[in-house]
């Protein structure tokens, strides 16, 4: 079961590139490439999710059991962070791709708006240094 899972994870973890490959020869629009994406995480994420749980729930022995919950949490717990990390600095990105653009045109006509516009893009920036330290919290604390 456990070779299965293997071969199913792994297979989940290379098939966007296939996604990839296949949009590049026929000029399909990204949206496909990026739903496939999201749903190969999301399937590897619940494969990891069944194993973690089917894992603690056999324990044989109490001792085993709290050391397989504790490594559960452990796990949930990474996981987490890299979401936080992740996640925000999406946002961040895509914030910063469009407050700067705008930034820039506002410049280009008004030099006087220079200031405002740093700020904002500044506040955009903000949003992926937040995850961070949510995650060194969730890391460390």
């Amino acid at each position: 079961m456990k070779i299965v899972l293997f071969i199913l994870g792994s297979l989940l973890v290379f098939l966007p590139l296939v996604t990839i490959a296949v949009r590049r020869l026929t000029g399909a629009s990204a949206r496909h490439a990026l739903m496939g994406n999201i749903a190969m995480f999301c399937g590897l994420f619940l494969i990891t999710a069944v194993c973690g749980f089917g894992g603690a729930a056999s324990a044989a022995a109490p001792e085993t059991a709290a050391a397989a919950s504790s490594g559960m949490a452990e796990g949930l717990k990474y996981i987490a962070a890299a979401l936080a990390v992740g996640l925000s600095g999406i946002g961040g990105g895509i914030a910063v791709a469009s407050s700067a653009s705008a930034a820039l045109g506002a410049i280009s006509e008004n030099d006087k708006a220079f200031g405002k516009a740093l700020i904002f893009v500044g506040l955009a920036e903000g949003v992926a240094l937040y995850g961070l330290i949510v995650a060194l919290l969730l890391l460390f604390v």
